[in-house]
This record gives C-alpha cells, sequence and structure tokens, in this order.
C-alpha cells in the first residue's frame, strides 16, 4: 500500500518519505475513503523509524499545497530523524 525511500536532498540526517501506492494528489481528495490509507502511511513510518533506531522520537511532516511546501504531485509524509523542529514555526 506504501513507498518508502531516502529523500535525494536530505534536511536532515535521516530522512525518508512514505507515501501511498493510490495516487493522492493532496488531502482535499483524499477525504473520507482515505483516511485509512493516510493512516497506513504514518504507521508504515512509525516502522520503518524504529527499523532504523529513531526509538527517542522523530517529526513526522505532511506538506500540502504549493504553499504548504509540497514540491510533488503526491502526498507524502516525511519523517526526520536526529533533527527538531523549532516551535513556533519559521
Amino acid at each position: 500500500q506504501c513507498l518508502v525511500f531516502h529523500d535525494l536532498s536530505p534536511q536532515a540526517a535521516t530522512l525518508f518519505l512514505v507515501m501511498p501506492k493510490a495516487p493522492v494528489i493532496g488531502l482535499p481528495e483524499a477525504q473520507e475513503s482515505g483516511e485509512s490509507l493516510l493512516g497506513r502511511v504514518m504507521v508504515v513510518g512509525e516502522k520503518c523509524a524504529a527499523h532504523l533506531g529513531l526509538t527517542s522520537g522523530f517529526p513526522m511532516v505532511v506538506d500540502e499545497g504549493p504553499d504548504g511546501g509540497q514540491s510533488g504531485n503526491c502526498i507524502h509524509v516525511g519523517v526526520l530523524g536526529s533533527h527538531q523542529l523549532g516551535w513556533p514555526p519559521g
């Protein structure tokens, strides 16, 4: 149901992407029928993070739309290992 691969231009020590095999461009297209698939993407991300030894926690990031930083034409979750995101952002 999912594809997992390392980012070609990582912004953290570990950065991999998890995306559904089904073509879901963004959250508005997912609607209710995509809820279980999007949940599966997050579960797969956590399993891969554990496999890579990221047991102390990690950020999972979803970029939505051009203004949200989405650079690909399919929704994906970025999992960043050994990287802290600041809050508030920006």
